[in-house]
């Protein structure tokens, strides 16, 4: 993934350069048309997701709870608490999203406070709602 494509995401722009190309080296880009499922409630957790365009709704015992932008991010809940995921995502519109791999996402995740620290503000923002 490109350097410069990291620094407009709101969760990883306010890193070091050196950071910023770390977040490169273990994201990837990807495409989806509208209608995706990038996650399925009940699943086990593989991939953390940031969304760069395009819209998903978040879908919660069969009803949608929330929809997501660019900016927003998702996966991790179930990521980091080795669980399963507790509501399915659906591409609202094609897409184009920053994927990291739960491997890679715990270790970015120990390695840069930082961004742990923002991913926990909204697990307890998201917690709240």
């Amino acid at each position: 993934m490109d350097v410069a494509e990291v620094k407009k995401i709101p969760l990883f722009a306010l890193l070091s350069e050196k950071d910023q190309k770390h977040v490169a080296q273990l994201a990837d880009e990807i495409q989806t048309p509208a209608g995706t499922h990038l996650v399925d409630e009940g699943k086990f957790a593989h991939e953390f997701f940031v969304i760069l365009d395009g819209e998903a709704d978040v879908v919660h015992d069969g009803k949608t709870v929330a929809t997501l932008g660019p900016g927003d991010f998702f996966g991790e809940i179930a990521l980091l608490a080795a669980e399963r995921r507790n509501a399915s995502v659906i591409a609202k519109t094609p897409m184009k999203l920053v994927v990291i791999f739960g491997p890679n996402f715990r270790s970015l995740t120990g390695e840069l406070p930082e961004v742990a620290g923002r991913i926990e503000e909204a697990i307890k923002a998201r917690s709240r709602k």
